[in-house]
């Protein structure tokens, strides 16, 4: 048994350089898929993680009504650190605001300093869980001294929009391409297939099993997704880490960060070999079931 697997790997192989031209573009077609399959994935998986920073990191700016008291401020805080749901309530004066900022924007913000600062003074108040960050954020609103409570809504909601679409097409788009790819493997071995007909019929004639007959071609799939899949490791490999380095630090000054490369890479990698060899699999045995029917 181990001979006769070894004879459907030798037979594969010697039917790739057989059909030259044709294992190529089956090869090519492959690597360009997943290439594309592994761009969407590390982009999808990375705007899930950013989605998710970001609503980890969606706080509730409570604004305070400009001439109110020390002693109301102090009453404020013990108000919103009593609603359901609060973690922590942190205070950030006007001239903290203003800093922060100029930090930001440039000096050209100096021009507010003083009593030409146009900024609040503010309770920044997280909550226990990113759902329970609207709730609070009305419930803040309805208090007094309260001049305006804010977590980002409609930026914070556009970008969970964002995110989401990205993952629906995204996944979309991969599966698309693969069922591309599955269809161009599958006529490339259908046309060797057909060079070989008159060979699997005096196969069949002297009685050998649709399983013996189907082997090398299952395993010529399956070396044009090995083959196919080299570039796209290679590609992700390098790519990611440059993209990592590139972007991840700007990321960092706002508390989000791209998903880490180590084992991100090796699962992402092992599973474009194994959409390689799937593809080029399946591929070979569609193309072998028109050729194998009693």
């Amino acid at each position: 048994m181990i001979r006769t697997f070894f004879r459907h790997v030798f037979e594969s192989l010697k039917s790739l350089k057989r059909n030259g031209w044709m294992t190529v573009a089956s090869v090519s077609a492959v690597t360009i898929t997943l290439t594309l399959v592994g761009i969407f994935l590390a982009v999808i998986i990375n705007a899930t993680k950013l989605a998710q920073d970001i609503e980890d990191n969606v706080n509730v700016s409570v604004f305070i009504d400009i001439g109110t008291t020390q002693e109301d401020i102090d009453a404020l805080q013990t108000e919103l650190e009593g609603l359901d749901h609060v973690e922590t309530v942190s205070f950030s004066s006007r001239d903290d605001e203003l800093a922060r900022l100029q930090d930001a924007m440039g000096e050209a913000w100096s021009l507010f300093e003083g009593d030409s600062n146009p900024l609040y003074d503010v309770f920044v108040v997280s909550a226990d869980d990113p759902s329970n960050t609207v709730a609070i954020s009305e419930e803040a609103g309805n208090l007094a001294n309260v001049y305006r409570s804010d977590y980002g809504g409609t930026d914070s909601d556009r970008i969970f929009t964002i995110s989401q679409a990205v993952q629906t097409w995204g996944l979309g788009a991969a599966a698309l391409l693969i069922f591309v790819a599955i269809f161009l493997i599958s006529n490339t071995i259908r046309i060797t297939i057909l060079s070989r007909q008159r060979e699997i019929q005096i196969m069949r004639l002297v009685g050998a099993k649709n399983g013996y007959i189907r082997w090398p071609f299952f395993l010529e799939g399956a070396w044009i997704g090995i083959l196919g899949a080299i570039v796209p490791v290679v590609i992700m490999f390098f790519g990611y880490h440059f993209v990592y380095q590139a972007v991840n630090p700007t990321l960092l000054r706002s508390n989000y960060s791209l998903v880490l490369p180590g084992t991100f890479l090796l699962q992402i990698n092992l599973l474009l070999m194994g959409i390689g060899v799937i593809i080029g699999s399946l591929g070979s045995v569609l193309s072998m079931r028109r050729f194998l029917k009693a």
